[in-house]
C-alpha cells in the first residue's frame, strides 16, 4: 500500500457516501448503468495508464512507434462509436449492443494480460554483440549491459554512451561515440504481437458498442420534463470518473509491482464486473434500450441466423478490420484527414444549400466548439502516452515506501480533482443561475481551454529545470 492509495480511499469516502444517498432518489436503472460505464471507465484507463510502457518496455518499440500505436488506438476509439450508436438506433437496441461490447471488452483486456516472452536489446561494437539485461517495469525498470561475466548500467553521454563501472580490461571503452556502436532489437514474439493487436482491436469494438449507447439509456430513464435528468447525468460522469480514478492507481500499482499482466488483468476483472452487474439489473432498465423492432431482428434470414447473430458476427468481423488498422497509425492518420475533408465538404455545401442564416449560424457556432472540443481531447489524450512518459522519465517522483507515487498513478490527479471539484462549480453556477450572472457554455469552454494550455506552459516551463539526464 502507498500514499495514494490511502489518498484515493479519503476522497471515495469524502464524495461517493453524498452521491450515493443522492442516487436513492433517481431510476433504480441509474445504479445498473452508474456501475456498468464505473467498471468500463475502470478496465479503459486502467489499461491505457500502463499501454505505453507495456509497448516501449515490453516489446521495445520506439518512442515514436509507440506513440503512434497508441495514437492509432485512441482514435479508433473515439470513431467506433459513431457506427455503434447507428446500429443501436437502427437495429440490435442499446441494451444488447451494450451487453455485446461489454464481452469484447471483457475479451480484449483479458487477452492483453497474455505477456509472452519480452523482446531483447543489443548492442553491436567493433564486429561483436552484446546483450542489454533488463529488470522491473515503468520507472523501476533497470536495464545494464552484459559484458563478459558483469552487467553495467548504461546512461547517455555526450551524444553517445556511457557504460559504468566498466573494468579497464573490457574489450570495449566505457564511453561510446555517437556512430561508433548499432542498438537492435532481437526478433520480438509474432504470437504474442498479434496477440496485442488483436486484443487492442477487441477492445476498440467493445467500446464502439457500448460508449455512446450506454449515455442513451441514462437519458432515456427521465421524461423529458424530469428536473432529475440533469442531476442524474452529473451522477453519472461521477461514476465514470470514479472509475478513471481508481483504474489509475490500481492498476498502475499492480502492474509496477507484480507484472503486465496483472496490472492489464485487473482492467479485466473490472470489466467483467460490469458485464455481469449489467446484465443481472436488466429489470431494473424497465424496458429501455430494447431494439426499436424485436419482431424483424430475429426473423431468420439463413436457418438459425437472424438479425441480430448477423450483427454480432460483422461486429467480429469487423475487429479484423481492426487489428489491421491499428498496425498501421499512418494509414488511421490519412482516413481521419479524408474523413475530415468530406465531412466538412457536406457541411459547407449542407449550410449554404439547405440552411437559413439562422440555422447556418447555429452550426457556424456548434463546428466552432466542435473544433475547440477536438483541440482539448487531442491535448487530453497525451496523458496516456507522452505526459505519462513524461513523469516517468523526467519527474522525480518520491519512490520510498509509503510515500511512493508510480508514473501511472498520477494520471489519477485528473480524476480526482473532478471528483473533488465538480460539485463545488455545480454549486457556483447555480449559485451565479440565481443572480442572472451564470457565463454562457462557450465563455466555459473558452475558460477550460485557456486552462488546459496553462497546463502545457506548466509542463515546459518545468522541463527547464531537467538535469543532463532529461529524455524527450
Amino acid at each position: 500500500m502507498n500514499i495514494v492509495i490511502v489518498a484515493g480511499v479519503l476522497v471515495t469516502l469524502l464524495t461517493c457516501i453524498p452521491v450515493l444517498m443522492q442516487l436513492r432518489s433517481h431510476p433504480k436503472g441509474l445504479f445498473v448503468l452508474f456501475f456498468a460505464e464505473m467498471w468500463e471507465r475502470f478496465s479503459y484507463y486502467g489499461m491505457r495508464g500502463i499501454l505505453i510502457f507495456y509497448l516501449t518496455q515490453h516489446f521495445l518499440y520506439d518512442d515514436s512507434y509507440a506513440q503512434g500505436q497508441y495514437g492509432a488506438y485512441t482514435s479508433l476509439v473515439y470513431l467506433l462509436p459513431l457506427i455503434g450508436g447507428f446500429v443501436a438506433d437502427r437495429w440490435l437496441g442499446t441494451r444488447k449492443a451494450i451487453a455485446f461490447g461489454a464481452l469484447l471488452l471483457v475479451a480484449g483486456h483479458f487477452a492483453m494480460g497474455i505477456e509472452g516472452r519480452p523482446a531483447t536489446q543489443n548492442l553491436t561494437y567493433g564486429g561483436t554483440k552484446y546483450t542489454f539485461v533488463a529488470e522491473g517495469r515503468m520507472e523501476g525498470r533497470k536495464v545494464c549491459l552484459k559484458v563478459g561475466e558483469g552487467c553495467y548500467p548504461v546512461g547517455p553521454k555526450d551524444g553517445g554512451l556511457e557504460i559504468k563501472g566498466l573494468p579497464a580490461a573490457a574489450p570495449l571503452p566505457p564511453v561510446l561515440a555517437k556512430g561508433a556502436y548499432r542498438i537492435g532489437v532481437e526478433k520480438r514474439d509474432p504470437v504474442t504481437s498479434n496477440i496485442l493487436y488483436m486484443a487492442l482491436s477487441l477492445i476498440i469494438m467493445g467500446v464502439g458498442f457500448l460508449k455512446a449507447n450506454i449515455s442513451s439509456i441514462v437519458g432515456q430513464l427521465y421524461g423529458p420534463d424530469d428536473p432529475r435528468r440533469d442531476p442524474g447525468f452529473t451522477l453519472y460522469y461521477y461514476g465514470i470518473n470514479l472509475g478513471a480514478f481508481w483504474a489509475a492507481i490500481l492498476c498502475g500499482y499492480l502492474g509496477l509491482k507484480v507484472g503486465w499482466w496483472a496490472g492489464f488483468g485487473l482492467a479485466g476483472v473490472g470489466m467483467a464486473a460490469g458485464f455481469i452487474g449489467f446484465v443481472l439489473g436488466k429489470p431494473l432498465l424497465e424496458g429501455h434500450g430494447e431494439p426499436p423492432d424485436p419482431v424483424a431482428l430475429r426473423k431468420s434470414i439463413a436457418g438459425p441466423l437472424n438479425g441480430e447473430w448477423l450483427i454480432y458476427a460483422c461486429g467480429l468481423a469487423g475487429t479484423a478490420v481492426v487489428w489491421i488498422l491499428v498496425q498501421h497509425y499512418q494509414a488511421v492518420g490519412w482516413l481521419l484527414g479524408a474523413g475530415s475533408v468530406v465531412v466538412l465538404g457536406y457541411l459547407g455545401w449542407f449550410m449554404v444549400a439547405k440552411c437559413t442564416k439562422v440555422e447556418r449560424d447555429r452550426l457556424a457556432l456548434a463546428l466552432v466548439l466542435i473544433a475547440a472540443s477536438v483541440v482539448f481531447w487531442t491535448l487530453f489524450e497525451q496523458a496516456g502516452s507522452s505526459m505519462n512518459q513524461f513523469a516517468e522519465r523526467n519527474t522525480r517522483l518520491p519512490q520510498n515506501g509509503f510515500y511512493t507515487i508510480t508514473a501511472p498513478q498520477v494520471q489519477s490527479f485528473n480524476s480526482a480533482f473532478i471528483l473533488i471539484f465538480a460539485p463545488v462549480f455545480a454549486a457556483l453556477w447555480a449559485w451565479l443561475g440565481r443572480r442572472d450572472r451564470d457565463p454562457n457554455p462557450a465563455f466555459k469552454f473558452g475558460i477550460a481551454l485557456l486552462q488546459v494550455g496553462a497546463g502545457f506552459g506548466v509542463l515546459v516551463w518545468g522541463a527547464g529545470f531537467a538535469g543532463p539526464d532529461f529524455r524527450v
